[in-house]
């Protein structure tokens, strides 16, 4: 069984343009827009410039989170886990929590497929990114809004 739950990692950052003006690359006709300059710090240091496309991952969380503390989340990828093809890296980053890159999960070939389960916390609603890299620097991803209820950051 490939499951594997493990706790998070921060980062942080500053611009004044207009976020998506930075990064046309990342949004697609259906993807949510890159709400704020440390969100869009994370992505331009993680991923760069490469093309974020969607597909190949999903993200299951509850609609309504009606506790920000406890909010559970599943993220699944159908791309295979070879010693020549597989996804080496799982980012999930929640857009308004203090610290939105919440955990980075690092994968080997060892897995025999992506499927994670964890419980993350969340400051209010906002969009959640589920985010694979593979070994060969594609980026896959699957985006989801989720109401909250009860702020979990404090």
């Amino acid at each position: 069984m490939g499951f594997l739950g493990l706790a998070g990692l921060s980062l942080a950052g500053g611009s004044r343009r207009g976020v998506s003006d930075l990064l046309p690359f990342l949004k697609g006709p259906d993807d949510p827009e890159v709400p704020n300059e440390i969100v869009q710090k994370i992505m331009s240091e993680r991923f760069g410039s490469r093309e974020i496309k969607r597909g190949h991952v999903t993200l299951d969380m509850p609609p309504l989170a009606e506790d920000g503390r406890v909010v559970p989340v599943a993220i699944e990828s159908d791309l295979p886990m070879t010693p020549d093809s597989y996804v080496k890296a799982v980012y999930l980053i929640v857009d308004h929590n203090p610290d939105p890159l919440v955990t980075v999960f690092h994968l080997t070939p060892a897995f025999e497929r992506v499927k994670i389960e964890t419980r993350i916390k969340m400051k209010r609603t906002c969009w959640i990114r589920a985010i694979v890299e593979t070994n060969n620097d594609e980026l896959w991803a699957d985006y989801m809004k989720v109401e909250t209820t009860l702020n979990g950051c404090g």
